[in-house]
């Protein structure tokens, strides 16, 4: 059995929804599939996930909110125009969608936003099972919630619990191809909750292990994963083949063909999973696997991700306070903040964070208590940084690899402001100014990719 997801663009138009139908007829294994909301149809067109958004804002707003509502609705009557379908599945959306808001309001402004995400999904998972079964494709829309696809409460971020998995596996004794929506589950109470971002690679995951699935497929846009990103390096080379190590670290940092949280659930029985082009289905696709055949390379890929900040923090013998780490990290804890890596000197230590879960306030906040608290001699907020990872199964036996690295980055007028390498060696991190982000992932090609194919 396969399971398969459907990313925004490859379920954006009628003629991409026909393009699915295809491919999932083409192969009987392909049992299960999960749908993303419609993404764009064309680069300055609007994902109907952002649509939702600016819905839910009016709402929230207390403003007129039903031309926004319309232009959503508009969306999906294009798409069963054209897929041929009756136009009452565009009425049950636009009920649907009335229901969410009437219901929502009364509970919070954050439970609002998160059902009317998730409708994006759900009622694009419902129009593209009554067009399967329209063609022959014997279909069923199933709901999360139905199916038991349970998590945990918030504010912790959403994650599916053991039950989940036991309930879904129920699932594959359906003589249907089941239509599952992306993004979402519910809690015990009923209570829906988004997944992060690339939320419905997460729920394909999810459903891959629940079923202990053969094969996990990822439908996007694109041939396969490269090893560097195609904007910003001409022609980069093609990765066929990657172990689950090294494209976590590369989704990790940047990488958007595939979420890094969705490899969690998949590794554990290690079912592989292959990223293929929805307008392309017959090119191989990169698969990634718990361990792959040779690479001459030491590393697979290169990638960077933005919007990083630093908390420095210094402290003469810092190194001798016990438990100062674990002070600085509870402060951090108690302002709902989680962090990413922590280089540390004898009298200096840096706290890498996602800039999006700061605000002015929080950051003054821990200023103030930092100081107060574990009586420091400085203590500050940076932002504007990139993390640039360098990944490969190969490098644990490369030796001088970090030099070269470094070399690289010095060639770009770059400073270093971290370096970081986790102990499995798969990966080495490098914390530079935003600015120097793409001059960094070039030169850094340049070194490890470039070389060896002009030596060929």
């Amino acid at each position: 059995m396969k399971v398969c997801k459907f990313g925004g663009t490859s379920v954006a138009s009628a003629e991409q929804i026909k393009k699915v139908a295809a491919i999932v007829n083409s192969d009987a294994s392909r049992r299960f599939v999960v749908v993303s909301a419609p993404g764009k149809r064309y680069s300055e067109d609007i994902k109907v996930t952002d649509l939702l958004i600016e819905l839910a804002e009016a709402v929230i707003e207390g403003k007129e909110f039903e031309d926004k509502l319309q232009k959503v609705v508009a969306r999906y009557q294009e798409n069963a125009e054209g897929l041929g379908l009756e136009l009452s599945i565009v009425e049950e959306i636009a009920t649907d969608l009335h229901a969410r808001i009437d219901e929502a309001s009364k509970i919070s402004d954050e439970y609002l936003l998160d059902t009317l995400k998730a409708s994006g999904e759900d009622n694009n998972a419902k129009m593209i099972a009554q067009f399967f079964n329209s063609i022959g494709i014997q279909s069923k829309y199933i709901n999360p919630k139905e199916a038991g696809l349970i998590v945990n409460d918030a504010p912790e971020r959403a994650q599916a619990q053991p039950e989940a998995y036991v309930n879904l596996n129920l699932l594959k004794n359906s003589s249907e191809v089941i239509v599952f929506p992306g993004f979402f589950g519910y809690t015990k109470e009923g209570v829906l909750r988004t997944f992060d971002r690339g939320g419905s690679d997460i729920t394909g995951s999810i459903l891959a292990a629940s079923i202990h699935a053969d094969l996990y497929e990822n439908f996007t846009d694109v041939d396969c994963v490269f090893s560097a990103n195609p904007k910003v390096v001409n022609n980069p080379s093609e990765i066929h083949e990657i172990t689950y190590r090294e494209m976590r670290e590369l989704s990790y940092a940047g990488f958007s063909v595939f979420h890094d949280e969705a490899l969690m659930p998949v590794v554990k029985l290690d079912i592989p999973v292959n990223i293929k082009n929805t307008n392309n289905p017959q090119a191989e696709g990169t698969r990634i696997v718990s361990k792959r055949k040779g690479n001459p390379r030491p590393v697979t890929g290169i990638s960077a991700d933005s919007e990083f900040s630093i908390l420095y923090v210094s402290k003469v013998l810092m190194n001798r306070e016990i438990g100062f780490g674990r002070k600085l990290l509870q402060i951090l804890e108690e302002e709902r903040i989680s962090y990413e890596h922590i280089p540390s000197g004898l009298d200096d230590i840096s706290v890498i964070i996602r800039k999006h879960q700061l605000t002015p306030e929080k950051e003054n906040r821990i200023v103030k208590r930092v100081y107060s608290e574990l009586h420091v001699d400085d203590v500050y907020f940076r932002h504007g940084f990139s993390m640039v990872v360098v990944v490969g199964e190969g490098m644990k036996n490369n030796t001088g690899l970090a030099a070269r690295a470094a070399t690289a980055i010095s060639k770009t007028g770059a400073n270093i402001e971290m370096i970081n390498q986790g102990s499995s060696e798969v990966s080495l991190s490098f914390g530079v100014q935003e600015k120097y982000q793409e001059l960094i992932i070039q030169a850094l090609y340049e070194e490890f990719f470039a070389a060896v194919a002009a030596a060929r």
